[in-house]
């Protein structure tokens, strides 16, 4: 068995790799549940399912009354959702659980465009040797099947920039003018998801100026333009009646709050890279993608466009700078195969990298089954699965007095797009209870829920001076890779979460299915 299986890697190197890349990108499809950041949830999977409702709970559209304002984000891929979500419903599957396993189906599926655009990038850039280990590292590098099933616009974008750049070298001076403008839409539509990747966008025209492919240059920008004014400017016109309102709402609103988000040093984001791609290999890496500029410019100048842009911006969040990690790993492979193809001759250094490789791919396995594998905000999504029991609820209170910031309940699970009432640290208890105390039950919130343990006897003896009837139902706890990020890091709130039913609403407890 092993002996095929070493001789079919070695006709079909690719295809071995995409089959081991799907694989644990399968198991991320079927165990990998929930949500990783509030963007990949809240500014996607709600807005298209809440419009898939006949509602638009979030606000997004123009309402009325005039008072909604475009809300900075665009509609792309939040539409591409809303049409998969109106195509699940009708062919019957409505279960929020059901819709989001064909939604990262389909989006491991994407994923792996990333996998086989940097083997033949390698391959062309360097030679099979390079792609072999470039294709191995976008395959099963511990973080990337989790991230291939998320909606994250940072890591979609990704096989749309990875295609582009693989046409530009596949053909070199042979692109035809269609090709270029085809280069130049797929570039474009990773601008229509996330609007910082014309800075890649913008790093690959400045190499196509420096190579003197002018007829190139134009036609690119010419595609580029065409799919931003056809998917931006004219679906803001529809919607809004002005076209790039969204686009315009964005870069106002980013200039003028960049620092009310969390700011950190210039070199934080190389600290995330060096950290994700596992030291010490993360530094031959990116020493690597340094040294191969030469022969990779065509990556290289928009990836470090990217990373300075980025680097330098006030605000900066780790999944920012995802888009840009599979080009370090090409670049950064053969630049260190450079580096490196004398090194036998050295056998104390040959005995360290080898040993340093071993232990890069030791800690990776060891952490690629359970990040893979893991049902990331458990609590906060089984809290709403478990509350969609419970039919026409009425509106549900989220105490969270610990916290300043609201933990946001993920309603697509609650499957009913029910109001709720957060009270948070700067809340005016007395003030709630005078404003609260002594509704009639329809009035009264179905249930409370508590967010993590501290001081949750004294917080729930003052709810229940509010609401007398309040009796626990039913503790939500998060789940193994949520305990372990929140101990590693307790920024990462992953909570335990108490619910409360309100016996003047409902007098009994549903009976477990």
């Amino acid at each position: 068995m092993i002996d095929k299986i070493r001789t079919y890697y070695a006709e079909h190197p690719l295809k071995t790799i995409l089959l081991a890349g799907f694989f644990f990108r399968l198991l991320a499809v079927i165990f990998s549940k929930g949500y990783g950041w509030v963007d990949d949830q809240f500014l996607i999977i709600e807005i298209a399912q809440s419009w898939v409702d006949g509602t638009d709970y979030y606000g997004w559209l123009p309402d009325a009354q005039g008072l909604n304002s475009p809300k900075g984000f665009s509609f792309f891929y939040v539409g591409f959702h809303y049409l998969l979500f109106r195509f699940l419903e009708f062919i019957q599957i409505t279960n929020p659980q059901t819709k989001m396993f064909f939604v990262r189906l389909l989006h491991a599926l994407w994923s792996l465009l990333i996998i086989s655009g940097g083997y033949k990038i390698a391959q062309q850039l360097d030679g099979k040797q390079s792609a072999k280990l470039t294709g191995w590292l976008l395959a099963v590098l511990w973080i990337f099947p989790f991230l291939s099933v998320r909606n994250l616009v940072e890591y979609v974008t990704i096989p749309l920039l990875i295609t582009g750049v693989w046409l530009i070298i596949r053909n070199k001076e042979n692109n035809g003018s269609w090709q270029w403008i085809w280069i130049g839409i797929l570039f474009g539509l990773a601008f229509n998801i996330r609007y910082q990747t014309l800075l890649f966008t913008g790093g690959v025209g400045l190499v196509l100026l420096y190579q003197k492919k002018w007829k190139g240059t134009l036609l690119v920008a010419a595609g580029v333009l065409l799919t931003i004014i056809l998917f931006q400017g004219s679906i803001d016109y529809l919607v809004w009646h002005k076209p790039f309102v969204q686009l315009i709402g964005y870069v106002e609103y980013n200039l003028h709050h960049a620092h009310q988000y969390l700011t950190a040093p210039w070199y934080f984001y190389l600290t995330v890279i060096l950290g994700l791609l596992i030291p010490p290999v993360s530094f031959y890496l990116f020493t690597g993608y340094f040294k191969s500029w030469q022969k990779t410019l065509i990556i290289f100048i928009p990836t470090l466009l990217f990373l300075l842009f980025h680097s330098f911006f006030p605000n900066k969040q780790e999944r920012f700078i995802l888009t840009i990690i599979p080009f370090i790993i090409i670049g950064g492979v053969i630049g260190w195969r450079q580096i490196t193809q004398h090194l036998d001759q050295k056998q104390a250094l040959a005995k360290w990298h080898k040993g340093s490789w071993v232990f890069f791919w030791v800690l990776n396995f060891i952490l690629l089954l359970p990040v893979s594998t893991m049902y990331s905000k458990k609590a906060r999504v089984e809290s709403m699965v478990y509350l969609s029991r419970y039919k026409n609820l009425n509106y549900f209170i989220v105490e969270d007095v610990n916290k300043s910031v609201l933990r946001q309940p993920p309603l697509f699970y609650l499957d009913e797009w029910v109001p709720f009432k957060a009270v948070m640290a700067y809340e005016d208890m007395e003030k709630f209870r005078n404003s609260e105390k002594g509704k009639d039950p329809a009035d009264q919130p179905d249930f409370v829920l508590f967010l993590e343990d501290a001081n949750l006897d004294k917080r729930v003896t003052f709810m229940s001076s509010v609401f007398p009837e309040l009796e626990f139902e039913v503790l939500i706890q998060p789940g193994f890779m949520d305990k372990i990020l929140h101990w590693l890091n307790p920024i990462n709130d992953n909570q335990n979460i108490y619910i409360y039913r309100n016996k003047a609403v409902y007098p009994d407890k549903l009976n477990d299915e």
